[in-house]
Formats: C-alpha cells, structure tokens, sequence
C-alpha cells in the first residue's frame, strides 16, 4: 500500500479481492438473463472492467490500470505501481451455460514483482487470494496430471504427458486451469503457443503465494509489466513436480 493512504484504507490485496469480487458479482447477475454465448461474453467483458475499473479508481486513484479490456496506458512503463487485471478470463466458458470454469484476475505489480492479487471463480462462488494464501491439498495417488486447453492443447503438454506417463485433464480459461493446480484439480499446467500478461498474471501471484512453481517453459522467469503484452508460455505445478516437468518440456522442446 502507497506509504501516504490514510490507515483505514484496504489492503492491497483486499482491494485486488473487492474488484474481482464485485466483477465476479456482475458477471454471474448477467448469466440469469437472456443473452447467451458470444453476446453474452462482449456484455460480460464490458460490464466485469466496468465494475473492477470502479473499484480501482475510488480505491487507489494514482494507480495504472493495464487490462485486456482497456487501451493499452503508456504510463505503465514508468509507473511504481500497475494493476494488471482480466475481467473475463474464459469468455468462450462464461458463454456456455452451466460452465464453471471461467475466472477473474486483478493483480498488482511493482518494482518489478507481483505482490497482492486476486482471482475470482465466479461460478463455484469462490475467490483465491495471494494473502492469507490458498492451502494446497497433498496429491492423491494415481498418474500426474496436467491441465490443458479444452480446444488448443499445444504439442508440448501432450509431449510432457508422454514422458510423464501423465494425465491430460482439458480445461477452461488459462485463469481456471492456474488456479486449478492450487485447488488440487490437477498438479500441472503446461502451456505453450501464446497467451498475454493478463491471463497470468493473478494467477501466477496466487500459485506462487501457495507454494507452487510458476515460470516460463525454459525455466526462466515470467515477468510482467513488460511493453511487449505478450507472455507466450508458462508451467505451474507442484514444486515436488517441477523438476521432472521441465525436464520433459526440454526434452520435448
């Protein structure tokens, strides 16, 4: 928190929960209604920044906004503090009734790291925040396994999987399947063929708060805020895992 907030002002990380609570809340109000799938998603995109942007603005007035749904504030690359936030992550799950795999990302970088964020599942009613972190439940017996997109499962998961002898388990948003290594859903991502600083960036803050490894597909670190919007590749997994799944990325590569 900027050192000159009055003491009664959140936290950072109770304001990033605040503006994906309240996106989260918009988001699940306009599924009750009549619009459905690509319309649904542009109204929900719109109304979730709308709502997370609110909450930004009255919370921390001199902060940066860098999200998917904004033009792109040059200011960004100078500022000490940049909330980099996702109001609809998995549009294309959001759309679809019933799908609960879909997400909210408000986080916050400064001097060149992550440290609060926030990611909301609006459809299982629940939001995982970097403090206090998320608890990450021991893994079961069985195969490893290791979340990929529902639609585009990039050549190099299902060549970890090989090696692995793992377990592909299709998922929605970049957002869910994050966070769904944390949840004990699965105990990897693997992702490759591209994907922005905004579908990360949450997540990531909050995987690595619970304990979890969290970088790009060669082992080097995933860093934000850059002018280049793009963040092409990630692996999250277990860190009892990671060692193991890298060098199969590496192998694969």
């Amino acid at each position: 928190m900027p050192t000159d907030m009055p003491t009664d002002m959140p936290t950072d990380t109770a304001l990033a929960e605040r503006a994906a609570r309240a996106a989260g809340d918009v988001l699940v109000q306009l599924r009750t209604g009549d619009l459905t799938g690509r319309s649904l998603g542009d109204a929900g995109d719109a109304a979730a920044q709308g709502a997370i942007s609110a909450v930004l603005t009255a919370g921390r007035p001199e902060d940066v906004v860098f999200s998917e749904e904004a033009v792109d504030d040059p200011r960004r690359r100078t500022a000490e503090r940049v909330w980099i936030v996702d109001p609809l992550d998995g549009t294309r799950e959001y759309g679809e009734p019933g799908r609960h795999d879909w997400a909210v990302h408000v986080a916050l970088w400064s001097a060149g790291e992550l440290i609060a964020a926030a990611v909301a599942l609006p459809g299982l009613g629940e939001v995982l925040v970097t403090d206090p972190p998320p608890a990450v439940p021991p893994r079961g017996v069985g195969p490893v396994r290791i979340a990929v997109s529902r639609t585009r499962p990039p050549a190099v998961a299902t060549a970890v999987a090989d090696a692995l002898d793992a377990q592909l388990v299709p998922l929605g948003s970049a957002g869910y399947k994050t966070v769904a290594v944390v949840r004990g859903e699965v105990d990897a991502y693997v992702h490759g063929g591209g994907m922005y600083q905004w579908d990360s960036a949450a997540p990531v803050a909050v995987a690595r708060a619970a304990g979890l490894t969290a970088c790009r597909l060669d082992g080097s670190p995933l860093r934000y805020n850059d002018p280049d919007p793009s963040l092409p590749d990630l692996v999250v997994c277990r860190p009892e895992l990671a060692e193991q799944v890298l060098a199969a990325v590496r192998s694969a590569r």
